[in-house]
């Protein structure tokens, strides 16, 4: 649960403190997870090293490293990032810690993730078709045998030793994580992939203990849950990002997302990052607008008292400020926002008359408007 600081300003909310378990935030803002399609087996490239290097400059809260795959057959594509052996480990290792140094100290998380029957697809560059075996796919897994699209191959329904193995595979990255000192993790229960296929009836159709009805539906995601909570240290925080709404009739709703909310804050969830959608090209969302999330957010946040994070098109400080005053949801993570500016935090600090960590190599960014937006980095040019 998130403990909030009184920050003794008034009209800078999105500066607030936050404290998830023992990690302090000094401030709300975080740089959501986003697939760069650029790793080498799965492992880390100087790709990866320059994206990271420029986050952790933004003044942000806390970075999230990209949907991260806890095995091969996990990747969505074959340019997606991994933590599932030895190898993947050390250029994740070599590549973070190269960007860190250079960094103020921000906190790290990563989100974990498996991508089902998503998985075998080209580069969104490439097209994104699902990859055949014979030209270096391989067959996706999924709860039920049942594809994302038409004319895709089916994937495979995992089995009893399917489920186990996945299960061990997320609580093995999880250790992985901590030796190269992540902060926080996050699974990824969203955007049709492998846990989500679990929650959604629209792919998921098992006639065991893992399908049917909604209790049966939540049981594989709440036990990767655990898995990983307890392979995780106690003291740092375990959140999840969940879809809100399928945007189908007949799928994943709302009133769903409050139920795994509810089960999760039962087990110790530190936050609920609020997405929609992905689980299947009959998704009807409406037109696209700022915030098209934070209902969700507000609704999860309202029925459970658990700490949110929405997503969603957010760009404008004042929006993002509007956001955390409201009581909407409790963090604002931004994807595309960081991809167009990845200094966002300086620009809000500006707009907002709050401060941000900086760097004294870059103490001239200031403006005459917002000249002490670095707070205690101080100097001069001669």
């Amino acid at each position: 649960m998130a403990v909030p600081v009184p920050s003794g300003k008034r009209g800078a909310h999105l500066f607030d403190p936050l404290s998830l378990r023992g990690l302090a935030l000094p401030n709300r803002i975080v740089v959501s997870p986003m697939c760069q399609y650029s790793a080498d087996e799965g492992g880390a490239t100087d790709w990866h090293l320059i994206h990271w290097g420029q986050l952790l400059l933004s003044g942000a809260a806390m970075m999230t490293i990209e949907a991260t795959a806890v095995s091969s057959v996990g990747r969505i594509t074959p340019g997606c990032l991994g933590l599932y052996d030895d190898a993947t480990e050390r250029a994740l290792a070599d590549r973070l810690a190269r960007a860190r140094r250079q960094a103020p100290p921000m906190a790290v998380a990563m989100q974990l993730a498996h991508a089902g029957r998503k998985g075998s697809s080209a580069r969104p560059w490439e097209g994104g078709a699902q990859i055949a075996l014979a030209k270096g796919g391989w067959t996706a897994l999924a709860p039920s045998a049942v594809p994302h699209a038409d004319g895709e191959t089916p994937p495979a329904a995992l089995d009893a030793a399917g489920l186990a193995r996945v299960r061990d595979e997320f609580a093995t990255a999880a250790r992985r994580a901590l030796r190269l000192g992540i902060d926080a993790l996050e699974l990824h229960m969203a955007h049709g992939y492998l846990l989500h296929e679990f929650l959604s009836p629209l792919s998921n159709r098992r006639e065991d203990a893992y399908g049917g009805t909604l209790g049966n539906r939540l049981r594989f995601p709440l036990e990767v849950f655990d898995a990983v909570r307890a392979a995780w240290p106690a003291d740092r925080p375990l959140g999840v990002r969940i879809s809100g709404t399928d945007w189908v009739d007949g799928g994943w709703t709302i009133e769903d997302s409050i139920a795994l909310a509810r089960e999760l804050k039962a087990r110790g969830i530190d936050w609920i990052d609020v997405s929609a959608g992905g689980i299947s090209p009959r998704q009807k969302i409406p037109a696209p607008s700022p915030g098209v999330h934070v209902p969700f957010a507000r609704a999860i946040r309202e029925a459970t008292g658990v700490t949110t994070m929405t997503v969603g098109l957010i760009t404008e400080p004042r929006h993002a400020e509007s956001i955390i005053a409201d009581g909407d949801a409790d963090l604002v993570a931004m994807a595309r926002a960081f991809l167009r500016n990845p200094r966002w935090p300086w620009r809000a600090a500006a707009e907002l008359g709050a401060t941000v960590r900086g760097v004294p190599q870059y103490l001239r960014a200031a403006t005459r408007e917002a000249p002490g937006i670095f707070g205690a980095v101080k100097g001069g040019q001669r």
